[in-house]
C-alpha cells in the first residue's frame, strides 16, 4: 500500500464512506419569527431546532424555478455511517446546536417533480460524531450515548412537487473530512441516487470558529479544497445554497435530478484517490475491508 493511502485515516473514510452557486434572492418583507430568539456571534440562532421561531414565514426557496442545469445528479459512496433511521422533519432529538432548515426538492431527468420519492439523509452531531449503534463503532467512538440515539438521522417522502425538509443542526467536523450531509434517494422502493452535500467553505469557518458548540473544538484540518473523497472538479455541484433566516436559523436547499430507471447509468464524483483505494480492495460500506490503521484515532 502506498504511502499515502497509509497515512489516511479513519475519517477520510468515514464522513464519505460518509461552480458556486448564488443564493435566491429572499424578498425583504419577510416576517420576523415571534418570540425571543437566543443568538449567538454574527446573529446566529442557537439552542437547536427549538429556536426556529419563524419557521412558518420561511420563504420558498425554490419559488423561483430550476435556476440551474438539469443533469443528473452524480453518485458518491454511501460509507459504513448509514444506519437505521425515523421518518420525520425533525431530526434533531433535541440537540442544541445552530438550526438549520435544510430543504431539497427531487426532480426527474425531464425537471419534473418526483412526488412519492423517499430522501434519508444522515450526518454528524456538532461535536463531530455520529449517532447509531448499527455502523462499525468508528463512527462514534467510546460514545454509548450516540450509540444509543439516532439523532441526525431522518426519512421524509417527497410532497406533490417533489420537496422535503428537515430540520436539523449545523453539523459538525471531524478529521480528514469537510462539512457534509449524506442523502440517499430512492423511488418506488429503488435507489437513485447516493450522495453527499456540502456548504460553502467561508460559511464553514464563520459557524465552527465563533459559534458555541463548535468554536471550542480547534481548528478541523480539512476544507472543501482538500477533501479527498469529493471529485474536486465536481465539488461545485453539491454546494448547498444557504441564507441566513431572520429568527438566526440556516435555510439550505438543493434540487437534485435523479434518473427514472435504474437502468440509467450514473455519473459518480468520488476522487480518483478513493476510485484507487476501492480497485485495492477497500470497501467503503464495510468497515472490515479497511487497512488497520484507517481504523484509529486521528492523533
Amino acid at each position: 500500500m502506498s504511502t499515502k493511502t497509509q497515512n489516511m485515516t479513519r475519517r477520510y473514510a468515514l464522513g464519505a464512506l460518509g461552480m458556486t452557486l448564488a443564493a435566491v434572492p429572499f424578498s425583504p418583507l419577510l416576517a420576523c419569527g415571534k418570540g425571543h430568539v437566543k443568538r449567538g456571534a454574527t446573529g446566529w440562532a442557537t439552542g437547536g431546532t427549538a429556536a426556529m421561531t419563524g419557521a412558518n414565514t420561511y420563504p420558498n426557496p425554490f419559488a423561483s424555478g430550476l435556476g440551474e442545469a438539469c443533469t443528473l445528479t452524480c453518485e458518491q459512496i454511501l460509507g459504513p455511517c448509514y444506519g437505521s433511521t425515523l421518518v420525520r422533519k425533525d431530526i434533531s432529538e433535541g440537540h442544541a446546536g445552530l438550526p438549520v432548515r435544510l430543504a431539497l426538492r427531487v426532480l426527474d431527468e425531464s425537471c419534473k417533480p418526483l412526488p412519492g420519492a423517499t430522501v434519508d439523509i444522515w450526518h454528524a452531531g456538532p461535536s463531530g460524531v455520529y449517532s447509531g449503534g448499527d455502523q462499525h463503532p468508528f463512527c462514534n467512538p467510546d460514545d454509548p450515548k450516540a450509540r444509543a440515539a439516532q439523532w441526525f438521522r431522518g426519512v421524509q417522502s417527497t410532497d406533490a412537487e417533489g420537496r422535503v425538509d428537515f430540520d436539523t443542526c449545523f453539523p459538525g467536523w471531524y478529521g480528514g473530512r469537510t462539512v457534509h450531509i449524506h442523502f440517499t434517494v430512492k423511488a418506488a422502493g429503488s435507489e437513485t441516487v447516493t450522495s453527499q452535500l456540502y456548504f460553502e467553505d467561508s460559511l464553514n469557518d464563520g459557524i465552527l470558529n465563533t459559534q458555541a458548540l463548535y468554536n471550542t473544538r480547534g481548528a478541523r484540518n480539512t476544507r472543501n479544497s482538500s477533501d479527498v473523497i469529493v471529485a474536486q472538479e465536481k465539488l461545485g455541484e453539491f454546494i448547498l445554497q444557504t441564507q441566513q433566516m431572520p429568527d438566526g436559523a440556516l435555510m439550505a436547499w438543493k434540487t437534485l435530478i435523479v434518473r427514472s430507471s435504474t437502468g440509467t447509468p450514473l455519473c459518480e464524483a468520488n476522487s480518483q484517490y478513493l476510485k484507487e483505494l476501492v480497485k485495492a480492495g477497500l470497501n467503503p460500506s464495510d468497515a472490515s475491508t479497511f487497512p488497520p490503521d484507517m481504523l484509529q484515532p486521528k492523533s
